[in-house]
């Protein structure tokens, strides 16, 4: 009996992706040696640490935990500063897309950085992290007036392809209204989770917080965000135009778990908790498990079931 094929590869838009599956901004992709590793796995591209325009520290460690639902962190941007990841996207010979992730502390910042990103022919696409949680207590991704007249403004200079990261949204109409924004641009990918922001883990046996940061305040991830993550890639699947793509992001750690992405209505999905577990061979187990389940579904690609949830009957 022949083995049918099955065809997990993807598309952002018009960028081709050998495998649906990529790491998020922010898992083990701010050196030179985890980038150097994320080039080497068999994910589908590699996303950079989201950058600033001069390098980052970051916040006070302890500033990340694990436990065995989740994740909760509050880094603070650590990175290496742009012209870090420009050179060594430069001296680095590949053919995987590869998406640069920035965060500018500014409007003017995030200016700055797009305006730089544009002169690199070795940027597939641009990552516009408009949802980090751990830096100041509103991120542009909560401001839809602001958002509407930055977008505006970005467009009048930006030529290269350019998606969008959302912080998590928790009423329809807001997702709606940001969708209505979205399609008047050429976006063409968001990537929809960023972890939840304001959570706490409390550390029993001594009575504290496990980070120290925000007094132990920080970003929740993880398995158990995703179902907040399915309702978010499904109701902007429902409102966005069809030819911005959706990169689903939160709670996956197996290959289900990317099926249930994109049955909301993914193209592709971004690993982080996982792969902060793991490593890179994350990429491995997750592209068998989710070749196996497939098959078992009588699924031959991605396209056949992609945004095709079914209404409970």
């Amino acid at each position: 009996m022949i083995m049918k094929k099955i065809d997990i590869s993807a598309h952002i838009n018009e960028i081709q992706l050998s495998s649906c599956i990529m790491n998020a901004s922010g898992a083990l992709c701010t050196t030179d040696q985890e980038l150097s590793d994320l080039l080497d796995s068999s994910s589908g591209a590699i996303v950079t640490k989201s950058c600033t325009s001069r390098p980052r520290k970051g916040n006070i460690k302890p500033r990340y935990f694990e436990w065995n639902m989740g994740s909760i962190n509050s880094m603070g941007l650590p990175n290496l500063g742009i012209d870090f990841y420009l050179n060594f996207l430069e001296e680095k010979k590949t053919k995987k897309p590869v998406f640069l992730s920035i965060s500018g502390l500014s409007i003017e910042e995030n200016f700055f950085l797009i305006r730089k990103a544009n002169y690199s022919s070795k940027i597939t696409a641009i990552e516009l992290n408009l949802s980090c949680p751990n830096l100041q207590e509103e991120v542009l991704g909560d401001d839809l007036h602001k958002i509407y007249g930055f977008l505006e403004n970005v467009f009048k200079f930006n030529e290269k392809p350019l998606g969008i990261k959302l912080p998590p949204y928790f009423k329809e109409g807001y997702i709606k209204n940001m969708s209505l924004i979205l399609n008047q641009f050429p976006i063409i990918f968001i990537t929809c989770i960023n972890s939840l922001p304001n959570g706490i883990f409390v550390d029993t046996s001594n009575e504290t917080a496990v980070i120290q940061p925000k007094n132990g305040f920080g970003g929740i991830g993880g398995s158990i965000i995703k179902p907040f993550a399915l309702a978010n890639i499904r109701k902007f699947y429902t409102y966005l135009r069809k030819d911005i793509s959706i990169i689903g992001c939160g709670g996956i750690s197996s290959g289900k778990d990317i099926f249930e992405h994109i049955l909301c209505g993914a193209s592709a999905v971004q690993i982080g908790t996982q792969l902060m577990k793991e490593g890179v061979t994350v990429f491995d187990r997750l592209k068998k498990e989710f070749t196996l389940f497939l098959r078992k579904k009588n699924y031959s690609s991605i396209n056949s079931f992609k945004g095709k949830l079914k209404k409970f009957q």
